[in-house]
């Protein structure tokens, strides 16, 4: 898939939104605490694979392995996603074993480091959900806003951005949903992230730039919390 950048002459639908995705970028760039994207939480450690089997992974015990819910967990070229604690496993005082839902990327073997991650998804919209979908940029202050755009039918458009210490693909836990209710999706990195430029100073100033809406008529801001 080529990427796509942007302008008025080519993609002036998606530059009809850019005011409100440079807003949430910014809001979101804001509030994210200067967490790296894509890596652990200050409060998260790695945790160890030390055993899979049917349905079942036993990681390192820790707050983050023990939390509730349906998460990612991630490392070198591996993906995977984990459900619940499973209860009366056999574990030991130091482990913690959960449901395993899924492998999407590479394999889980003993050993492996990984971490707990709200992303279901480690991939692409087309790779991971079978979406059509474009490769586009947005034009921002400090430079180009890596983002994805899924078609749809209806006239408003859903931008997301990801939460605390994920990417882009947090989003997509979200985007099949939004793409059978026909939404339009653009779904934008922001500043810090893989590919996009680097947040500004701390002197820098986080006022919109002049002329700026903080939402346009048909753009509806979506923001993705830990566990979605």
């Amino acid at each position: 898939m080529r990427p796509v950048t942007a302008t008025a002459t080519a993609v002036t639908s998606i530059l009809g939104v850019g005011a409100a995705a440079v807003a949430a970028g910014r809001y979101a760039s804001d509030v994210a605490l200067k967490a790296t994207p894509g890596r652990p939480l200050p409060a998260d450690r790695r945790l160890t694979v030390h055993a899979t089997a049917a349905g079942q992974v036993t990681l390192t015990r820790s707050f983050s392995a023990l939390r509730p819910g349906t998460w990612g967990i991630a490392g070198s070229g591996v993906h995977a996603v984990v459900g619940p604690v499973v209860e009366g496993a056999s574990e030991g005082a130091d482990t913690v074993v959960r449901r395993l839902e899924s492998v999407g990327q590479g394999i889980l073997e003993p050993g492996t480091k990984v971490r707990l991650t709200p992303a279901l998804y480690g991939g692409d919209p087309g790779s991971d959900l079978g979406l059509d979908h474009s490769e586009v940029e947005i034009p921002g202050e400090l430079g180009a806003l890596p983002a994805w755009y899924v078609p749809g039918a209806r006239d408003t458009w859903i931008i997301t951005v990801h939460g605390l210490g994920a990417t882009r693909a947090h989003p997509m836990n979200l985007m099949g949903f939004l793409h059978r209710q026909r939404f339009p999706v653009l779904d934008l990195a922001y500043r810090g992230d893989p590919g996009a430029p680097a947040p500004p100073t701390a002197s820098a100033t986080s006022a919109p730039p002049s002329g700026a809406t903080s939402t346009p008529p048909s753009a509806t801001p979506c923001a993705t919390g830990p566990g979605t």
